[in-house]
């Protein structure tokens, strides 16, 4: 089955797609696990911080579990961050099964979005006591995909259209 590693900055809409197609996959006959970074971070690894080695490792992990969903005859959604392409590349690894997508949403609009007051408190002054220093895109590194198997522009698409898109990908890759 499909192992699908979504990546995007915080905000950009991955959790919401990817539980959005979980519902319409699953009225559909599909069994399907979306394995979201701000849940499973906590229960399997919650030993591990936020460096490049230690968000490499995360992904690794996640990417072990979605790989093994997979194998099992279920769409596995891998609804992370993912900064890194060496390790995104490390993931496709596991086989042609496994595509990349990228939620890509311009900053500006997720600065305005902000739901989780992420960027807000990344941009706080450096002696702010609740300033975060390691917000990815704004004083961490995301390396956009260089070759994502599908692109949702979240700035321009509506959750609707972005779940719609998603969703007839995964049905074309199935069926494909």
């Amino acid at each position: 089955m499909l192992f699908i590693q979504l990546t995007g900055l915080s905000g950009s809409g991955k959790s919401t797609i990817a539980d959005g197609v979980k519902v319409l996959l699953q009225s559909s006959g599909f069994r399907v696990e979306v394995i979201d970074g701000d849940v499973y971070r906590k229960k399997l690894c919650p030993d591990l911080g936020f460096s490049k080695k230690d968000r490499n490792e995360n992904i690794r992990r996640l990417g072990f579990v979605s790989s093994k969903f997979a194998e099992n005859g279920v769409i596995s959604i891998l609804a992370v961050i993912n900064p890194y392409e060496e390790i995104r590349k490390e993931l496709s690894l596991y086989g042609p099964h496994v595509k990349t997508v990228w939620i890509n949403c311009d900053l500006e609009i997720l600065i305005k979005r902000d739901t989780k007051q992420l960027y807000k408190k990344a941009m706080l002054p450096d002696d702010h006591p609740d300033k975060i220093r390691n917000l990815t895109g704004i004083n961490d590194p995301y390396e956009p995909p260089k070759n994502a198997d599908l692109v949702i522009n979240t700035t321009i698409e509506s959750e609707d259209k972005s779940i719609k898109i998603f969703f007839d990908y995964i049905i074309q890759n199935i069926n494909g």
